[in-house]
């Protein structure tokens, strides 16, 4: 929903939504503010290896990559699709249709020695996507564009589905959570074009109506967590 007409069509959607939002509303949802999780991931020994890594979708993957990036202890992000099944090749004009169930998410590499598994999830429920949107997020529409936590291993499944529980159970929004918890089994890379998009265009309006309030949130309720300038 990114490109060509749709995109387009989408944008001027954009413009006349935004316009009944106050600036704190403009990305669709009010930022929710969460508990820490009860359970979070034991960090390892050893953090002189490889960072763990994390993958996450909620909708347009632009905003989800820039909330994470901004994040202490986390290291490379990167936008691509997880979730479905197909082989490659696997490119957006596919996934785009909604057809080979792919969603778009993006993978974080973080230390866990500066930022808990945890944490992150906090994150990406309370600023980077709205999690009781079925198979949407705001104005884009379809299963590529749902609300997922794809773990890596047992732990991450454990605290993910842990949270998830916690948050439903104080009834941390006016709606229940469809966040799908699913093992990771492929996640690749996606174009070029879309990796750091909102760095690069700043003032797109889909930008600027949907996912520049999410940064404006995460460094309201988090800056603790925020990298400095």
């Amino acid at each position: 929903m990114h490109i060509g007409t749709l995109r387009v069509a989408l944008l001027a959607f954009a413009l006349v939504a935004a316009s009944a939002c106050s600036p704190g509303q403009a990305n669709g949802q009010k930022a929710a503010t969460l508990p820490d999780p009860q359970s979070d991931a034991d960090v390892p020994d050893d953090t002189t290896g490889k960072p763990a890594v994390a993958v996450f979708a909620g909708g347009c993957f632009w905003g989800v990559e820039a909330v994470f990036e901004q994040l202490k202890g986390v290291g490379q992000v990167t936008s691509g699709y997880a979730g479905g099944s197909t082989r490659p090749p696997v490119n957006y004009d596919d996934v785009s249709r909604g057809r080979t169930g792919y969603a778009e998410a993006v993978r974080v590499e973080y230390d866990p020695s500066v930022i808990s598994y945890g944490q992150l999830l906090k994150v990406f429920f309370s600023v980077a996507h709205d999690p009781t949107q079925r198979n949407r997020q705001g104005p884009d529409v379809g299963t590529q564009y749902r609300s997922a936590i794809f773990y890596g291993n047992p732990e991450q499944k454990r605290v993910a589905q842990a949270y998830i529980a916690q948050l439903d159970a104080a009834k941390a929004y006016p709606k229940p959570i469809v966040t799908q918890v699913a093992p990771l089994t492929r996640f690749y890379q996606a174009e070029d074009y879309h990796q750091d998009y909102m760095r690069h265009h700043p003032n797109e309006p889909y930008i600027v109506y949907h996912d520049a309030p999410k940064l404006v949130n995460l460094k309201r309720q988090f800056p603790q967590l925020v990298k400095g300038e």
